[in-house]
C-alpha cells in the first residue's frame, strides 16, 4: 500500500509526500515533517503510531484492518486529541455499499436472511475481512442486533492475489437482492485515503470513518 499512496499523491494536486515510514525507523520525525499522517501498516504498529501522532498533534488516517477492541479504544482516546478517519476499507464504494446495505436491512425487515461472500488474496490474515464484518454490523444495526453474528451468515474465499471482493445477498422466500464490490487493484484504497486525508485536515478533533468524508454534506 505504500507505493500505491506514493503514486496517488504523486498524482494529485495540492498535497506533496512528506516523507514515508518504515518499522525500525523513528516515526516522530516522520510525523514531524506531516501536516496529515496516513497509516496502512499493520496492528503491530498502532500503539507507536498513535503515540506519535497525539504528542504531536498531527491528524491520522488509518487503514488498518484487524485491530483489537484495545486498539480502537486507544484510536478513541487519540481523537479527543486531534482528528482521526479511522476505517477498515478506504474504498469510496464500500461506503457507498454499506449506506446502501444498512438502508435495504431496515427496509426488507428480518424475513430477508442476510449473507456476506467475501474473496481475497491468499495472504490475507483476517477472516472474515475487515470489510465484511463491517457490513455485517450495518446490517445488524439497521436491525438493532448487538451481534452481527446472530444476523448475518459469513462465506469467505482465499484465493490467489485477488484485491478484494464482497457480495452481499438479502434473500426471502420470494426473492433475492445481491449487491456487490469489486476491486481491481489496491490503488482504490489510495484513492480514498487521500480523500480523507484532504477532508480531515480541516476538523476539530474527533474519530470519523468514511461515511462521514463521503456525506457529511448531506
Amino acid at each position: 500500500m505504500g507505493q500505491a499512496m506514493k503514486q496517488a499523491i504523486e498524482a494529485a494536486e495540492g498535497v506533496c509526500l512528506s516523507a514515508m515510514w518504515t518499522r525500525g525507523e523513528a516515526i516522530d520525525k516522520v510525523v514531524a515533517e506531516s501536516d496529515i499522517l496516513v497509516d496502512f501498516s499493520l496492528p503491530e504498529a498502532n500503539a507507536e503510531i498513535l503515540a506519535a501522532v497525539s504528542s504531536q498533534t498531527t491528524p491520522l488516517v488509518c487503514g488498518v484492518s484487524g485491530l483489537d477492541a484495545e486498539q480502537i479504544a486507544a484510536m478513541q482516546q487519540a481523537a479527543g486529541l486531534i482528528p482521526v478517519v479511522f476505517d477498515r476499507n478506504m474504498s469510496q464504494g464500500i461506503t457507498i455499499l454499506e449506506d446502501i446495505v444498512r438502508r435495504a436491512a431496515a427496509s426488507l425487515g428480518p424475513e430477508f436472511a442476510a449473507e456476506i461472500h467475501e474473496i481475497h488474496h491468499v495472504h490475507k490474515l483476517d477472516s472474515p475481512s475487515g470489510t465484511a464484518l463491517k457490513l455485517g454490523e450495518s446490517i445488524a444495526a439497521a436491525r438493532a442486533i448487538e451481534d452481527a453474528s446472530d444476523a448475518v451468515r459469513y462465506e469467505v474465499e482465499r484465493r490467489g492475489e485477488v484485491p478484494g471482493e464482497h457480495t452481499v445477498i438479502l434473500s426471502s422466500p420470494t426473492e433475492t437482492l445481491t449487491l456487490r464490490h469489486s476491486v481491481s487493484n489496491r490503488a482504490v484504497f489510495a484513492a480514498g485515503a487521500l480523500r480523507a486525508a484532504r477532508w480531515v485536515a480541516k476538523q476539530p478533533p474527533g474519530l470519523y470513518q468514511m461515511r462521514d468524508v463521503l456525506f457529511a454534506d448531506t
